[in-house]
Order: structure tokens, then sequence, then C-alpha cells
């Protein structure tokens, strides 16, 4: 019993090692090895939780360790990812973006990148105290914004829709992407779960739906499929509000 005790917890400390090796990774300019160690971090979220729910061990530890972790795989990581995506537009002698400091101090633009890191926080914070998101989420949980992000530099270098990469090298518009995420972290907007607690069709269908829908949207578009797909997830939820607000 003492060992099913540890096991969620040192899945939720696997999250968090993702977590680190993601920033090496991204320190290094390996982006696609970051985004999978955000993926497998995640990855690791779901299943700590479920298994703490299967052995019956959940408890306040176990939270906090999976705040923190997420706060670093899920906050930190985007954040850095994105500080670095402006620099990159900043070193490239051919940008016709001006970013550096000879530009009315433009060279401060990479570090609101990290904005996304601070609303990240806050939005962990919020959730641990918020008795509304039991079963479901205020604002867009912290791993789909995480995966946004992170598929930007993917989709950038995979260049399978030029017309899209170019507007990706835009710093206004990944500016743009910096408030949006912010907001809609934070945003008091109900969202449906993803979180699959128990593996029944009557009660979760649309969760179940949604994620054979994704999986088959990015086999088939790759990674432009994941805003898509969030941005979905999104409207969906809106819908479903509706829908619900009617019955």
């Amino acid at each position: 019993m003492q060992i099913k005790k540890h096991i969620p917890n040192a899945i939720t400390l696997l999250n968090l090692a993702a977590g680190l090796l993601a920033i090496i990774a991204i320190f290094k300019g390996y982006y696609d090895e970051a985004f999978l160690f955000v993926c497998l971090g995640i990855f690791f979220d779901f299943w700590d939780g479920f298994l703490a729910r299967k052995f019956k061990v959940s408890g306040p530890l176990g939270v906090q360790l999976d705040s923190l972790a997420d706060m670093v795989t899920c906050g930190v990581v985007p954040g850095l990812m994105m500080f670095v995506l402006f620099q990159n537009i900043q070193e490239d002698s051919t940008s016709i973006y001006y970013l550096t400091e000879d530009y009315f101090y433009m060279g401060f633009v990479p570090y609101l990148g990290f904005l996304i890191t601070l609303a990240s926080c806050y939005r962990l914070a919020k959730f641990n105290i918020d008795t509304r998101q039991t079963d479901s989420f205020i604002g867009l949980p912290t791993p789909a914004n995480a995966l946004v992000i992170m598929s930007i530099p993917m989709i950038q270098y995979t260049n399978d829709f030029e017309w899209l990469t170019t507007i990706l090298y835009n710093p206004y518009f990944l500016l743009f992407v910096v408030i949006l995420s912010a907001f809609i972290l934070n945003a008091e907007i109900p969202l449906f779960s993803l979180k699959i607690k128990e593996f029944t069709w009557a009660k979760y269908k649309m969760q179940i739906l949604f994620l054979i829908g994704s999986l088959l949207s990015f086999f088939v578009l790759g990674f432009v499929a994941i805003p898509l797909i969030i941005l979905c997830y999104v409207l969906l939820s809106l819908i479903s509000n509706k829908w619900a607000a009617k019955v």
C-alpha cells in the first residue's frame, strides 16, 4: 500500500523532469525534442491524477506537486519558447522586422514572451483554490496552451504551409498570440475537462470523440492541427455551454 501511495507522485516528478529536459533542448536549439518532452510531460500529467484516483491515494501533496510540475513543463517552457522565437527574429539578418534597441527599444519585445509564464502561474494557483473546476475547467488549461506555443516552431520549420510560416515569423502576430494566451488562460470561460477519470462511453463520449478526432486531424495536417484542435476545443465548449443552458 505504501508503494501505491508514492507511484502517482513519482509520475508527477517525471512530468517535472520532462519539463527540465525541454528547457535544455530549447537552449540547444532542438525545438522538436522540446516539443516531444512537453508532450511526454503532459502524458505523465494525465496518468498521475488517474492513478491517484485509481489507487485512492489523492491528497494535498499530490495537488501541490502537480501544479509545481505543470508550472515548469506548461508555464516556464512555453514562455521560454516564445522568448526564443522572438529572439530568432531579432537575430535574423534577413528579417524585415527590427527588434533591436536601435529601434525604439524593441529589443525588449522577446521578454514579453514570459507573460505566458506569468499567466500560467496565476492560472495554476487559481485552479488549486477554485472549487468550480473539479469536473471541468474555467479558462484554457496550461497543457493545452503549452501545446499551442510549442507547435509554433514545429510549423515554422516543417514549412508545409508557406503562407502560415510567414505569419508565424511576424513578431506582431506572435505578440498577439502571447496576449491571447495570457487572456484565455484566465478567462471566465467554462471548458469541458479532457481528463477521463473512468473509461465509460456514456459519461465521456464527447471527450473520447474529441480525442479521436484530434488524433485523426493531427495525422492529416501535422503540427498545423494543434492550434486548430485547441480552437475547436474552445468553440465546442462554448456550444456545449449554450446547449446546456437551453436544456
